[in-house]
C-alpha cells in the first residue's frame, strides 16, 4: 500500500520501502512516525508535514525548508537523514530516532539548578558552532528544538525555519512578518534579517534566562510591536529574579541578549568557551546590574532602534541583491503546449543573460473574497502542495540544479498583485510570464501580464507563441 500526495499517512502504510509505524507526535506543522526499513537496524522516525483542511501554508514551505537543509548536514549535533520524498507523491523526512528528550519537559522544574542551567547551554552552543560552520543559522531554538542525549551531547531538531548561505530562503520570500516562536526571536528577525549566527546565539540567551529564572526575559508578545520592543526595552537582570545566580553567568546571559547583534558573542564557540571556564569571563557592568535601566534610558534607545533596523534591512537587500532573481509565472492546468515550450525556451535565453542567477517559478492560487476557500481539492489533495507538485513537474525540461530553482504558489485574491508583491519584497530582475488566446472577459477587465508590465520594478518579457492572439497568464 503506497502514500499519496496531500493523504494523511497512517500505521501500515509503505513508501519508498518504510513501513509506517504508530504515530509519536503532532505538532503544529508535522507528524512524526515510527518507521522501519528491512535494510536499516537503526531506529527511524518520519517526518511529514501536515496538509489538512485549513492548515497554514507556511507548514508546508517550512517543510520544504527542512527538505532542503537536513540532508545537507552531518555530524552528532544533527539527525541523520535516511530519506526524502516530494511533493509529487508524499513529502517525507526519514531520519535517525534520536536517544533522549527534549529540553520542552524540564519547563515544568524552572528554575533549573545553575551547574543544570551551564551544562545545557555550553552542550547546545557547541551544537550551534556545528552547524553555523555548515553555513545554517537554525532561527527557531527552543526547548522543544533541543534534545539531549545520555551522553550530554545536544541535538538541533526542526529545520524548517533556517537559513542556509548557498540555499534561496524560501520563508524570507514568501512571508512578511517573522516566523518564529516569539519568546526567543531576535531583533533583527523582526526586520525581516535572517541570515545572522548572532540570532540563535540571542535565542540560546534568552533560554539560559527562562531556565535560570523561571520567567522569560521579554515576556511571549504576540504582535509585531511587541516583539521589536525587545530592541530598546531591558529584561530584569536576571540576579535581580535569582540573587544566587552567579555574576559571570549573568554577564554570559545579557551578552547573549544585546539587541544589538555586534555586541553578542561574536560565535557559539565563544559563547561555549565562557560557560566551560567562567574564571575566565571578563565581568563588565552587565554581571553586577540589579535593576532594569530607567524609564527615561529606555526611551532614549529608541532612536538607537531606528539605526540598528535600517542597518539590518542594508544587509537583507545586499544579501538578495548578490543573487539575481528571475521569476517565472506559470499557468498551470491550461493545455496550452506551445505556450510552455515558449516559456521555457524564454528562460533559457535569461537565465543564460544571467549566469548567477536563480528561478523562481510562481503559480497564484486565486482566493474568494467572498468566502473562505477549501484547502483540499476534490481528490482531497492540498490544493497548495499540488500545485508546488506541478510547479516542479513543469521545470524539470529545464534541467536546473536544486540550489538555482525554486517554487512558490502564491495565495491571493488578485494574481497581479500578488506577483507584483513578490516581485518587489525579493527584488526580482526579470519577470517571464506567458499570453494566452484572447477572450471577451480580459478584454473588458484587462490582463494579468498588461497589469504586471504596467507597474513592475524590474524588466518584464511576455512570451507568446506565433500566431497566439494577445492576452494573458492567468
Amino acid at each position: 500500500m503506497g502514500a499519496q500526495a496531500g493523504k494523511p499517512l497512517e500505521a501500515g502504510v509503505e513508501i519508498d520501502g518504510f513501513l509506517v509505524g504508530e504515530r509519536l507526535h503532532r505538532g503544529g506543522m508535522a507528524t512524526i512516525w515510527d518507521v522501519r526499513h528491512p535494510d536499516i537496524t537503526a531506529p527511524l522516525v518520519l517526518k511529514a508535514p501536515l496538509m489538512s483542511e485549513g492548515q497554514d501554508p507556511a507548514a508546508i514551505v517550512s517543510f520544504e525548508m527542512e527538505m532542503m537543509i537536513l540532508p545537507r548536514l552531518s555530524g552528532a549535533h544533527v539527525p541523520r537523514v535516511h530519506a526524502v520524498g516530494d511533493f509529487m507523491r508524499q513529502p517525507y523526512i526519514v531520519m535517525e530516532r534520536i536517544a533522549g528528550q527534549s529540553l520542552y519537559p524540564r519547563i515544568e522544574s524552572l528554575p533549573l539548578p545553575i551547574e543544570d542551567v551551564i551544562a545545557i547551554g555550553s552542550a547546545t552552543a557547541y551544537a550551534l558552532e556545528d552547524i553555523h560552520r555548515q553555513d545554517v543559522v537554525h532561527l527557531d531554538i527552543k526547548p522543544s528544538n533541543i534534545m539531549i542525549q545520555p551522553s550530554g551531547t545536544a541535538v538541533l531538531v526542526d529545520f524548517g525555519l533556517a537559513r542556509h548561505a548557498d540555499l534561496p530562503d524560501l520563508i524570507a520570500e514568501e512571508f512578511r512578518l517573522p516566523y518564529g516562536t516569539a519568546p526567543y526571536i531576535s531583533p533583527e528577525q523582526t526586520f525581516g534579517v535572517r541570515g545572522y549566527r548572532r540570532s540563535d546565539i540571542f535565542a540560546l540567551g534568552v533560554l539560559l534566562y527562562f531556565f535560570a529564572t523561571g520567567e522569560r526575559p521579554f515576556g511571549d508578545p504576540q504582535s509585531l510591536k511587541g516583539l521589536q520592543r525587545r530592541w530598546w526595552d531591558d529584561p530584569r537582570p536576571p540576579r535581580q529574579r535569582r540573587p544566587d545566580l552567579p555574576p559571570w553567568l549573568q554577564e554570559v546571559i545579557l551578552r547573549c541578549i544585546e539587541p544589538d547583534p555586534e555586541r553578542r558573542y561574536p560565535s557559539a564557540a565563544h559563547l561555549a568557551f565562557d560557560l566551560r571556564h567562567p574564571r575566565q569571563v571578563l565581568l563588565t557592568e552587565r554581571a553586577h546590574k540589579l535593576t532594569r535601566d530607567s524609564w527615561l534610558v529606555r526611551r532614549s534607545r529608541r532612536g538607537e532602534r531606528a539605526r540598528l533596523a535600517l542597518h539590518s534591512k542594508s544587509l537583507a537587500t545586499s544579501k538578495r541583491a548578490s543573487a539575481p532573481i528571475v521569476a517565472v509565472a506559470v499557468a498551470l492546468n491550461q493545455n496550452a503546449p506551445a505556450l510552455d515550450s515558449a516559456l521555457r525556451q524564454a528562460l533559457v535565453r535569461v537565465l543564460d543573460a544571467y549566469p548567477d542567477s536563480r528561478l523562481a517559478c510562481l503559480n497564484v492560487l486565486r482566493q474568494s473574497a467572498l468566502k473562505a476557500d477549501d484547502t483540499l481539492d476534490e481528490a482531497g489533495r492540498n490544493k497548495h502542495a499540488h500545485r508546488l507538485a506541478e510547479l516542479a513537474h513543469w521545470a524539470e525540461p529545464l534541467d536546473l540544479p536544486p540550489e538555482r530553482i525554486t517554487f512558490h504558489v502564491l495565495e491571493a485574491m488578485n494574481p497581479a498583485e500578488a506577483l507584483l508583491d513578490y516581485a518587489r519584497m525579493n527584488h526580482v530582475d526579470h519577470i517571464v510570464m506567458g499570453a494566452r488566446a484572447e477572450s471577451l472577459g480580459r478584454r473588458i477587465l484587462g490582463s494579468v501580464s498588461a497589469e504586471v508590465a504596467a507597474h513592475a520594478p524590474c524588466t518584464v518579457t511576455v512570451v507568446r507563441p506565433r500566431g497566439l492572439a494577445a492576452d494573458d497568464t492567468g
